[in-house]
């Protein structure tokens, strides 16, 4: 069977026979007097010691062992962002490499699936292997409830491992930089503007939005959810401070959940500036030649973001060794491609083109930021989830419940 990619995934021993004849002949020559047997047993000893010893050759006798045990665990189950697009590039591209491992996916939203994982623990099931999506959900449920393993061990690939291979080395989420992995990294364009009501040099500034000519004409997806919206609205609780939210929330925001609802509105003029919408909101409008636009980044920045782009290993996998190879694919240049592809989000892995992302709303970090800004504006760690998200959300729900 032969694979593309075949030698990467799959171990080859023709490196350790090509070392073996190279220093084969000329301790043979140099035998002097030794029985030609036992002189080859000796030199057959010594290079199999020495292959053994070899760092490449411990990680391929790892890769293939692990492999041989998941081909035997049969399948590996993943829990991954609701996207059908990406179930579909992932079933294919990782049966592609490993047909001999079955996939079950299960797409879903984030908190859904964790959900579910929480229900299924309390019975005493465990049946998903892995799980893929925003930390947010993660870090306030899995981790503190002890539902994860590190995941570090389970890299095993070099090409994964190694870190500079990754814009800005290996990436945590979590505080002790062992379980959440975030292999993702963006800017979202997450304000837009109807061109008919507005010019983008009226908001160079979130102080701008506080202006009465805007009152009653901005809206933002609901701050008190998952999303975006609160995304956006952590950010400014962060940048800005309570009391100017209080300020934007005296401006009569149109909150809303409903995201078609919302850039049919910015999209027909009833609001002239939206808080919290992606492209993929606006896309149908875009392409039907609606006036609506990405604003500019207000001088203070946007928030940076790993989106759905993190992984973690669940503890008590009922199939470890095909969760492995499973996390090690996705976290591979091709599985990466195909994720990236999929999701329009860039990944950090520095051999994968993501400049086109920008298209679609979003900008790769390390196409336009240097790790330490990253780290200013980021809004997925454990560290800002708590000390920001938490208490900005709670503030969200006081002044608009």
């Amino acid at each position: 069977m032969k694979l593309r990619g075949e030698h990467i995934f799959m171990l080859n021993h023709s490196s350790a026979r090509i070392i073996a004849e190279a220093i084969s002949l000329p301790l043979l020559l140099l035998a002097n007097g030794l029985k030609s047997a036992l002189c080859l047993s000796i030199v057959i000893g010594f290079t199999s010691a020495v292959f053994a010893q070899s760092p490449d050759h411990a990680w391929r006798l790892e890769w293939e062992n692990t492999i041989k045990a998941a081909q035997k665990e049969g399948k590996v189950v993943v829990s991954i962002p609701a996207s059908a697009e990406l179930r579909q590039a992932l079933e294919k591209g990782f049966k592609r490499q490993f047909p001999g491992i079955s996939q079950e996916l299960f797409s879903a939203q984030g908190a859904n699936n964790i959900n579910r994982i929480f229900q299924e623990d309390k019975g005493g099931v465990h049946y998903f292997d892995v799980h893929i999506g925003g930390t947010s959900s993660i870090i306030t449920g899995l981790l503190p409830a002890g539902h994860l393993q590190p995941l570090a061990p389970w890299m095993i690939l070099p090409e994964v491992k190694k870190a500079s291979n990754w814009w800005g080395g290996h990436i945590w989420a979590d505080k002790s930089a062992q379980y959440i992995y975030m292999f993702l990294a963006y800017l979202t364009e997450t304000l837009w503007y109807n061109t008919e009501q507005l010019r983008p040099g009226e908001v160079k500034s979130y102080d701008d939005l506080l202006n009465p000519k805007l009152k009653g004409r901005i809206e933002i997806l609901d701050p008190r959810t998952p999303g975006s919206g609160e995304s956006t609205w952590s950010f400014l609780w962060k940048i800005k401070g309570e009391e100017y939210l209080r300020k934007l929330v005296r401006q009569n925001l149109i909150v809303g959940r409903n995201q078609r609802q919302l850039a049919e509105s910015l999209a027909n003029g009833t609001a002239a500036l939206s808080i919290g919408l992606s492209y993929y909101s606006f896309s149908p409008f875009l392409k039907a030649g609606l006036p609506v636009k990405p604003l500019p980044a207000p001088e203070e920045g946007i928030y940076a973001s790993s989106g759905s782009g993190n992984v973690v290993a669940l503890k008590k996998a009922p199939h470890p060794n095909a969760a492995k190879v499973y996390v090690n694919w996705l976290l591979s240049r091709e599985g990466q491609e195909v994720f990236s592809n999929a999701m329009g989000q860039p990944t950090r892995r520095l051999d994968v083109d993501t400049a086109w992302t920008k298209q679609f709303g979003h900008i790769a970090a390390k196409d336009v930021l240097t790790p330490k800004r990253f780290f200013e504006l980021e809004n997925q760690s454990e560290e800002v989830i708590k000390t920001v998200r938490i208490p900005a959300t709670a503030l969200a729900r006081k002044l608009l419940d």
